[in-house]
């Protein structure tokens, strides 16, 4: 599998499937490639959702992932392929542990720590989903984008495998109006039908995890990618499964940011499923710095 190899497939949602289908080189050893469209530097969610597949094809036993720890080190090349290497740390009938080192040549471009856990019945209980409304009631991102094509070209021109429903204005429609608001809530699903594979249907949430998660660091303030100058790049991600998933239907991210400092942010969010479940947590810090101009 090479990134400039072959034919252009059919939609970003089939260029996802292909690019999560890693080629096994050697035990424990994967190689993924980018999708046609691409920024300049490897997206953190296509990054994370191929470690976790690399982990999760070298289990023998079959566990439910319980928590994944991502530190970002070098920007990846989106002209070059990736290597994923396994470590097994850990392999036992209820409990399994693995690091994943994701490389172009030498160069070390992120380090994944992922845990699984069988841990049975217990004791359960569960956040409360905010109320919003429902996805299908909701614009699709494409319609949201009209009219601001030269404002976040980024966001028109990027890969769109995941389904989204803003329910409340994005960062560009509040900026506009000179609004704040201090959370995002986006509805997310995979863009086409997805096969009876758990661990695709993970790998997807874990890639969309990284599409909004900063945002209400920015909003909080009334900026907006685009309008402001500001940059922008993942530091850490990490996740904590508490349920299954199941990717072909709606799940709510709902995202806030409790903290800003120091030119880095914490963004965290809960994915919710239609039940209203809480399905999966995310915390991510990022390195955000703002330049503003003289006059807004």
């Amino acid at each position: 599998m090479t990134s400039d190899g072959g034919s252009a497939l059919n939609t970003d949602f089939d260029e996802l499937l292909a690019i999560l289908d890693l080629d096994r080189t050697a035990d424990g050893v994967f190689v993924g490639s980018h999708p046609s469209k691409t920024p300049l530097r490897t997206f953190g969610g296509q990054l994370m959702a191929q470690s976790f597949i690399a982990a999760g094809r070298t289990l023998t036993v079959d566990l439910p992932p319980a928590a994944m720890s991502v530190h970002f080190i070098n920007g990846g090349d989106p002209a070059h392929d990736i290597e994923f290497r396994v470590t097994r740390l850990r392999d036992e009938r209820r409990f399994a542990n693995r690091r994943v080192d994701a490389l172009q040549g030498e160069t070390l471009i992120a380090t994944t720590l992922l845990s699984y856990m069988s841990g049975g019945s217990g004791l359960e209980h569960s956040a409360t989903a905010p109320t919003v409304t429902e996805p299908e009631a909701l614009p699709r991102l494409r319609e949201l984008l009209v009219g601001y094509e030269e404002v976040v070209p980024g966001f028109v021109n990027a890969p769109h495998p995941i389904e989204w429903r803003y329910t409340n204005d994005p960062s560009w429609v509040l900026r506009g109006q000179d609004r704040q608001l201090d959370y995002n809530r986006v509805w997310v699903k995979a863009d086409g039908p997805l096969p009876d594979d758990t661990l695709l249907h993970t790998a997807m949430m874990v890639y969309s995890s990284d599409t909004t998660v900063l945002d209400s660091i920015i909003t909080t303030h009334g900026l907006s990618w685009g309008y402001d100058r500001i940059f922008a790049a993942s530091a850490n991600h990490s996740m904590w499964f508490h349920r299954p998933v199941c990717f072909d239907d709606w799940m709510l991210y709902s995202t806030s940011s409790p903290v800003a400092a120091d030119s880095r942010g914490l963004g965290t969010g809960h994915f919710f499923d239609r039940a209203g479940e809480l399905v999966a947590t995310v915390v991510q810090e990022g390195v955000l710095k703002y330049f503003p101009s003289v006059k807004r």
